[in-house]
């Protein structure tokens, strides 16, 4: 029978129904089932095959719908996510086991994942863990470490673990958006672009550094049947520049006459999608000029280097500095003296959702939505890019796909209200994961000398760092990294004397921006690698090395502050004694073994400690959260801060719920918006459940007392809202609160509740000294790894990771956050390392797969802090801090080699244990 129909459609079932397209020649099914017939739910974070999130099912077999020709569907079955759940019930049992487990956290792999899963499942009803790690080993994910992925697939069909709870604090929960992620329903990016919406493409530097000339755009434009408009500078009718620190606003939307990194944008094209997709960029009229570039630091520094910046003398963009005693003294009269220089390369965000968004016109505003971590700050920047009033700008956040940072600065923003503004029209923009990793923002390289002292008795006695960051074309979060780095690059441990300086240069390459622990994870390596080598020197024991000088409470940090309580650095090193002790005799016995029988694998046990504060370094950084009780009862939570994977929504709404003595299944919760949610501030520096979680919980007791008051209850008791009334509960009688007859506000609440709260903290002075943070969460990881000292490889086997979070909120989403900084981490560690040309690929940019990340035990510990909410600590940053450095020590107990770059990949282990010259 003829597959094609009689009007040349391609012709298939799609979820149990038929379903017919007219592709074009060679289109990828994904783009198919997208944009000609509805299912958003198949996602694209690569075109590829690589990170196989848009996983289908062509009867019945999983495939990367990127990687199929549309053509070779016809008259067969095609299944997605959104029709597996409603048809599928080995699917609905796996969705379940995903909210249960907490396995969903951005969610953009979730379909992928899923689909996979669901295949292996109809085979295979209960699959053990190896089976699992085949089956999705053509999945990426960047957020979970894989191991509640697991876990969830293997527990389908278990009873459920997570009953429906009041979700008090402590309560593991689900996750309240969570359904959403697991049926195909979360709309990400430009998911939700209407139809009929014009796309954009922006042109881009193909040099590192390079002057052009536009040549006649319109004429260009004209001769190019679909082509609408073009964008350049020209077009900016405010400040041609944008930036997340205000002295360091100085990356332009569109280059001017001088692109700085290849990838910096030039101009933009506007047009209908298809006349888009042909688009070669080669075609587009600029005439290029290659000029000298510096892509490294000490080429920045020479002499004669080339100047990005005018007003930057020598390429360098800021410093940072601390001290406190004498540093050098100190050293001198050290027992024992290590030191060295270490480095780390470029780290890609890899995010599976590249970024992506939409923007329309609503009279004369411009709405504008996008994947971002800061709503009110994209806001603010397009306020001054278009020369527009705040209130004519509107940031609707879709769900984010990842961010761990560079979401954080503009990325398709001022293209899609540009090109709205201009074309009167929708306008629509998704990066390609090249564009993607050629122009967004990196973690900073590092080159660090560093040297630390210690007493014969154990005791630290001194340390000097110094590090030089390279941070790209532009100032992004450098200021930020350079700033922060000093406050943190001694551990969270006592020392004295102390001098640490960073620097952070330019040079023509991405620039490097905020990245889970702006700058600390690099320190850290350094810092932690030469306590193992003290501790070695010493013949001590290196975990009690660590626990003998770990700080404590009413101990001062490098800075001169003074914690009375909270300070978890020891306990959290104590917690991993029995681990440590556990796994150091595993790996003398398989160490023998293998000596014994000739085989050259050799097994090591690391460890390592970290620390972060949380919040803006020395600044004010405040949170708002609104909350209102409507005529009919509903209470409705205003939640502005983003959750990018990590949990906020459920995290925020627990500790309000808490507060105002109500359950969560209670309350209505409307996400970031500017239009209708206050600022939350950035989701960034681990702030969300301190700051934000301490305005929703004066929000909630602001709201309590309100209510209360209403009916003269006391503070002991209980309210229950229900239709058009609230109930109010005390000594077993209740209050009833009729809400119809009360009178309203503009947005329907008969009461209405905002609060703010801003960490306290004190400007550093020139030595540094102050109080950056309000709070610091500590953490130790233990990792064991087995290197195979002829090849070089080194491979994770097992990971404790001890973190005091103050109080776990939700425990479940802590072992989240945990388990997937753990993961990235040793992708850090062992093989992430962004060259620029070269690796703009998830195929040539490995990340961490299923099988490459092994089991975690997550150790919670909770030292209440002074102000969190509740005592909870911010946890994200610190997941990832401790990993590296963990890893780096296990590798030297496995086989006496010390890594001193980073990643510590095959052939730099195998050169540096065959004692040749590293490249």
């Amino acid at each position: 029978m003829d597959k094609r129909v009689a009007n040349d459609l391609t012709a298939f079932r799609l979820n149990g129904a038929p379903a017919a397209a007219a592709p074009r020649a060679g289109e990828r099914l994904s783009e198919t089932l997208r944009e000609r017939l509805g299912a958003r739910d198949v996602k694209v974070g690569c075109d590829a095959g690589d990170c196989g999130a848009c996983t289908v099912l062509i009867d019945g077999a999983p495939v990367c719908a990127c990687l199929t020709p549309s053509l070779s569907v016809a008259g067969a079955e095609v299944e997605t996510l959104a029709g597996l759940i409603r048809s599928a019930p080995e699917a609905r049992a796996l969705a379940e086991a995903f909210q249960d487990h907490g396995a969903a956290q951005c969610g953009i792999c979730t379909p992928g994942m899923m689909v996979a899963a669901v295949a292996l499942l109809r085979r295979a009803p209960a699959p053990g863990v190896a089976a699992v790690e085949r089956a999705l080993a053509g999945v990426l994910c960047r957020c979970t470490g894989y191991r509640k992925i697991i876990d969830a697939v293997m527990d389908v069909g278990a009873p459920a673990r997570h009953a429906p709870e009041s979700g008090e604090v402590g309560a593991a929960i689900r996750r309240i958006d969570g359904a959403a992620k697991v049926e195909g329903r979360e709309s990400f990016g430009d998911d939700g672009a209407p139809p009929d919406t014009l796309a954009l493409r922006v042109i881009r530097s193909p040099y590192p550094r390079a002057s052009f000339l536009m040549g006649d755009l319109d004429d260009w434009a004209a001769a190019r049947p679909g082509v609408v408009a073009t964008l350049t500078a020209t077009d900016i009718r405010g400040r041609n520049a944008f930036g997340v620190i205000p002295a360091f606003v100085d990356q332009p939307v569109f280059a001017e006459r001088e692109a700085r990194f290849r990838g910096e944008a030039v101009a933009a094209v506007i047009g209908a999608p298809d006349a888009i997709a042909a688009l070669d960029d080669k075609d587009f009229p600029v005439e290029w000029t290659p000029l000298n570039a510096v892509e490294t630091v000490p080429a920045a520094l020479d002499a004669g280097a080339p100047q990005l910046h005018p007003d930057r003398p020598g390429n360098i963009m800021c410093r940072g500095f601390v001290r406190t005693g004498d540093a050098e003294a100190a050293l001198a009269r050290a027992d024992i003296v290590a030191e060295g220089v270490f480095e780390t390369g470029f780290v890609e965000h890899a995010y599976i959702e590249p970024e992506a968004g939409y923007a329309t016109l609503e009279g004369d505003r411009v709405e504008i939505h996008a994947c971002t971590q800061a709503p009110v700050m994209d806001r603010d920047s397009l306020a001054e890019i278009l020369d527009m009033d705040r209130a004519h700008v509107r940031i609707v956040p879709t769900a984010v796909g990842g961010g761990f940072g560079s979401k954080l600065d503009l990325s398709v923003q001022p293209y899609l209200a540009l090109g709205a503004l201009k074309t009167g029209r929708p306008v629509r923009l998704t990066y390609s994961r090249g564009e993607s990793m050629r122009s967004t923002t990196k973690r900073h390289p590092a080159t660090m000398r560093v040297r630390i002292g210690a007493t014969r008795d154990g005791r630290l006695s001194g340390l000097s760092f110094s590090g030089d960051f390279n941070t790209g074309a532009y100032a992004s979060w450098g200021p930020t990294v350079a700033n922060r780095v000093p406050v943190h690059a001694s551990g969270p441990y006592r020392i004295a004397d102390y001098l640490a300086e960073a620097r952070a240069v330019h040079t023509h390459n991405p620039p490097s921006g905020a990245f889970r622990g702006f700058g600390v994870p690099q320190a850290a390596i350094a810092q932690e690698s030469l306590f193992d080598e003290l501790a070695e020197r010493f013949g001590i024991d290196p975990l009690e090395f660590r626990i003998q000088n770990a700080l404590e409470n009413g101990a001062p940090t490098v800075c001169g502050q003074i914690f009375r309580q909270g300070v978890g650095a020891r306990a959290c090193l104590e917690a991993l004694r029995p681990a440590w002790k556990a796994r150091r005799a595993e790996a003398r016995a398989s160490n023998d073994a293998a000596k014994r029988g000739g085989r050259p694998e050799r097994r090591g046990v690391g460890v390592a400690a970290g620390w972060y504060g949380c919040g803006n370094t020395s600044l004010p950084n405040p949170s708002t959260i609104k909350a209102g009780v409507d005529a009919s009862g509903v209470i409705t939570l205003h939640q502005g801060a983003m959750d990018i994977g990590q949990g906020a929504n459920t995290v925020i709404a627990q500790i309000f719920a808490e507060a105002l003595g109500a359950p969560v299944e209670r309350l209505r919760l409307l996400g970031a918006d500017t239009d209708i949610t206050p600022d939350a501030g950035k989701t960034s520096a681990s702030r969300q459940t301190f700051i934000t979680g301490n305005a929703a919980r004066l929000a909630g007791q602001a709201l309590r007392a309100a209510l209360l008051k209403l009916c003269n209850a006391g503070p002991e008791a209980r309210i229950e809202p229900e239709a058009g009334a609230i109930r109010v509960i005390e000594d077993g009688r209740a209050h009833l609160l009729p809400l119809a007859g009360m009178a309203t506000d503009s947005e329907g609440y008969v009461l209405k509740v905002t609060e703010t709260y801003d960490p306290p903290t004190k400007p550093l002075d020139e030595n540094g000294q102050g109080e950056p943070y309000a709070q610091f969460g500590y953490a130790a990881h233990l990792a064991v790894v087995e290197v195979d000292i002829e090849l070089g490889t080194v491979r994770a086997t097992g990971f404790t990771a001890a973190h005091d979070v103050g109080k776990a909120i939700n425990p479940m989403l802590v072992e989240g956050q945990v388990q997937g900084g753990v993961a990235q981490g040793l992708g850090m560690a062992l093989m992430e390392e962004y060259l620029p040309g070269r690796t703009e690929n998830l195929h040539d940019y490995l990340i961490p797969t299923i099988g490459d990340v092994p089991p975690i035990e997550t150790i919670i510990v909770e030292e209440p802090d002074e102000h969190g909410p509740y005592g909870a600590k911010g946890l994200g940053e610190h997941a990832l801090i401790p990993t590296a450095p963990a890893l780096l020590n296990a590798i030297r107990a496995a086989c006496g080699v010390r890594i001193r770059r980073v990643p510590a990949t095959p052939s730099r282990v195998r050169a540096l244990i065959r004692g040749e010259e590293l490249e």
